[in-house]
């Protein structure tokens, strides 16, 4: 890794639950893998332990990130290294204690330790604004806020924003976390019917740069049924492709995006958003 700067901390975070954020964490931090960058992903939500389910994981978990808080295993012994991706590390939550037994010292340790060995650490927050979310997002330099474009998924968004601006370190020092949206499961032919808010409602109810649009698709699920990120099972999908653009403009790339049109295969390009 390059010496000269620290790692980036991405907080993958929402309001609601069910939005796709841990499939999301897993795609975003395999395609970031994938074009180079030293990666880890951390799961924060601490009790129900899903993102070593949708790397394929589980089996190899050892130690979790409340082993490495209370001092039971040390950092390198609980990162598994992707067997796929030799640059794509995790480090599990554990499925046994509650959220209690995170710690903001414990945290800040194991972020300042990770921020020295990696490009990007990437949380996966919990779903609310609990303990959990607000510890995830406490160190982070940018967030992916992400949502269906559904009401009570925006609207809960909207909390998230709150909290990013109040409760984080950048916050109590006066500056700003980058926040970019992800907009997941995405089905232009509902949208059409009015059964799903527009990509331009959602914007204007949110007001924070566009990162990406993620279509519904069945590749997604095939995916973490089978224990693999879709940027990794099905690089050439349409979800995995909008993945990969994300990280692209995460890393400052101007990429316009595009909303999936009622035609198939053809696609609007939205210009004139502001590039997240």
């Amino acid at each position: 890794m390059n010496d000269k700067k620290s790692a980036r901390v991405l907080v993958v975070t929402s309001g609601k639950g069910g939005v796709g954020k841990t499939t999301s964490t897993a795609a975003l931090g395999a395609a970031l893998a994938h074009q180079g960058e030293k990666v880890v992903v951390i799961d924060f939500d601490v009790g129900l332990r899903n993102l070593d389910l949708v790397l394929g994981a589980e089996r190899r978990v050892v130690f979790d990130l409340i082993n490495v808080i209370h001092g039971v295993a040390k950092l390198p012994q609980a990162l598994i290294r992707d067997k796929r991706l030799e640059n794509l590390f995790l480090l599990p939550a554990s499925q046994t204690r509650d959220k209690d037994a995170l710690t903001e010292d414990g945290v800040a340790k194991v972020i300042a330790e990770l921020r020295s060995k990696f490009d990007w650490i990437v949380c996966d927050s919990p779903a609310g604004i609990e303990r959990g979310a607000t510890l995830a997002m406490r160190h982070a330099d940018a967030a992916i806020i992400v949502t269906n474009p559904e009401v009570s998924s925006v609207r809960d968004s909207d909390r998230i924003i709150g909290l990013l601006d109040s409760k984080t370190e950048k916050a109590e020092r006066g500056e700003c976390v980058d926040k970019h949206l992800l907009i997941t499961r995405y089905n232009p032919w509902r949208a059409a019917r009015g059964e799903m808010l527009s990509i331009d409602d959602v914007l204007e109810i949110l007001s924070i740069p566009l990162l990406g649009i993620i279509p519904e698709s069945e590749e997604v699920l095939r995916a973490s049924n089978v224990g693999s990120p879709v940027t990794l099972n099905s690089p050439l999908s349409a979800p995995a492709r909008a993945y990969f653009e994300a990280t692209r403009r995460l890393k400052g790339e101007t990429i316009p995006v595009k909303i999936p049109s009622e035609s198939r295969g053809i696609f609007n390009k939205l210009f004139g958003r502001k590039a997240a």
